[in-house]
Formats: structure tokens, C-alpha cells, sequence
């Protein structure tokens, strides 16, 4: 069965938060990813680079707290409600089609299921009750 993590977005200051989620909750990153690092890098703008891509945190048993820096440059606005996403990780690439194709009726695509840099399989979308949900397969390293 798949694992379910709160994914939190922030307006440039994911860093500082997480710093203190550490401080908090205790561990080590398990991810820290900037977006000079990732193929995006050059439609980033300079002053945006180093900030955090993707960051992820053990918390609990088996759980992430993960965030992103989602960059107003790159079309995101932060706003309550859109601050936070639930996100799946399946078992397989078929339990992730299946939750993302049921989580999609009457739902906002946000983008479809694809294979993506990170080495994964991933989708975004709004349900029709206004939840967001990121669904994601790792593909196992060879």
C-alpha cells in the first residue's frame, strides 16, 4: 500500500522552515535539492537558484515532511490552500496510475502521470473537493 506525506509549499523561505522543522522533529534531510541542480536551472532566474527545489525530512514512522521553494517566477503564487499537497507514494507504477486515474474524476490535472528528471513516475492534481495530491512511483535504482 502506498505511504501518504504532507508536501508544503513556501514563497522563498522553505530553508529557514525546514531548518526549524529539523530542529523540531530532530533527523537528517534525507533530500535537499536546489534548482541550480535541476534541468530547470536556466529558466530559474539568478537570485532563485539556490533556493530549494525539493527538501524532504523523516518525521514519525515511515513519514516525510517534504517542501519546495514554488517560485512566483515560475508561475506559482502561494496562497492558503494551495500551501500544502498530500503526497502518495505508491508500491508500483500501477498502483500509481490506478490512484491517480480514481483521484481524477472530476478532478484539475495539474500534470498528468509521467516519467520525470528525479527518477520517478509523477502526476499532480486537484480534486473535485479541492485537495491537491501528488502522486509519485521511485523507480528502483539499478
Amino acid at each position: 500500500m502506498a505511504t501518504f506525506n504532507p508536501y508544503l509549499n513556501f514563497s522563498g523561505n522553505t530553508e529557514e522552515a525546514f531548518k526549524f522543522y529539523k530542529s523540531v522533529f530532530g533527523g537528517e534531510f534525507t533530500a535537499i535539492q536546489r534548482f541550480s541542480e535541476t534541468p530547470a536551472a536556466d529558466m530559474v532566474q539568478a537570485n532563485e537558484k539556490e533556493k530549494l527545489m525539493h527538501v524532504a525530512l523523516p518525521i514519525g514512522k515511515g513519514n516525510l515532511l517534504m517542501g519546495t521553494d514554488a517560485l512566483e517566477s515560475m508561475g506559482h503564487k502561494v496562497t492558503f490552500g494551495n500551501n500544502f499537497h498530500i503526497a502518495v507514494e505508491a508500491d508500483s507504477k500501477d498502483e500509481a496510475t490506478r490512484i491517480f486515474e480514481k483521484l481524477s474524476a472530476g478532478a484539475k490535472i495539474v500534470q498528468p502521470l509521467k516519467d520525470e528528471f528525479w527518477g520517478a513516475y509523477y502526476g499532480q492534481l486537484t480534486d473535485r473537493f479541492g485537495i491537491s495530491w501528488m502522486v509519485n512511483y521511485t523507480y528502483p535504482k539499478e
